[in-house]
């Protein structure tokens, strides 16, 4: 589990094919590597990775084909910025919120523009999990942790500070950037909890309806 709170921006120093699979190697930058212990968790751009192997400035991973195909690590190149977040300790400040660094869809940023001193994003998310995202709910967005100022259809607007365009690729990002998505864990398990009984059976994998939710009272 990480917190959404980034650490530090990475590079790629290498990548190696291996056997359909990709090695990578990083750059760590800033982060903290005194602490970290072989096979330990570290999130890049918001995927959770283990270290196969590490020293004081950098370390690799191996990144499986499903992955891949499922993340914007596969679009990534030597020289490429990452966020970097190791996993939480039972000490560590939830600054942010849940994060399992499980990647749920590709975003693509819509738009920018600056508002004052920060920047205004609108980023598209895949039709599929626009029901778990709320004004004012928390999103992780390559691994940052975020609030949700404003969402629109499956179109949903961040407002990002100074701070964080200073200590996260966010400020790289232009329109037409992919970026990893990850809903907050409890509308998930809260989807899951809403179905009941229901969820015992393969029908209702589909999720919560409109029909669902008025049939039970959550609407009228």
């Amino acid at each position: 589990m990480f917190t959404g709170i980034i650490e530090a921006i990475g590079t790629i120093r290498d990548m190696q094919p291996k056997g359909g699979d990709l090695r990578l190697t990083l750059a760590v930058g800033k982060l903290d590597m005194s602490d970290v212990a072989l096979g330990d968790s570290i999130a890049v751009n918001g995927v959770c990775l283990t270290a196969i192997a590490f020293d004081s400035s950098s370390f690799s991973a191996d990144v499986s084909r499903e992955t891949l195909s499922l993340t914007s690590l596969g679009n990534l190149s030597r020289g490429s910025k990452v966020n970097l977040e190791k996993a939480l300790t039972l000490q560590t400040r939830l600054g942010g919120h849940l994060v399992s660094g499980h990647v749920d869809g590709l975003g693509e940023v819509v738009s920018r523009h600056d508002d004052g001193r920060s920047v205004r994003f609108t980023i598209r998310a895949p039709d599929a999990l626009a029901k778990y995202i709320a004004a004012k709910g928390s999103i992780t967005v390559d691994g940052t942790s975020l609030t949700v100022n404003k969402v629109d259809g499956s179109n949903f607007e961040l407002n990002i500070v100074p701070h964080t365009l200073d200590e996260t690729i966010i400020a790289d990002y232009r329109s037409g950037s992919k970026v990893n998505l990850e809903v907050d864990v409890i509308a998930r398990y809260l989807e899951r909890l809403l179905l009941g009984e229901k969820a015992a059976h393969s029908t209702a994998t589909s999720g919560l309806t409109e029909s669902f939710l008025a049939e039970h009272g959550f609407i009228k």
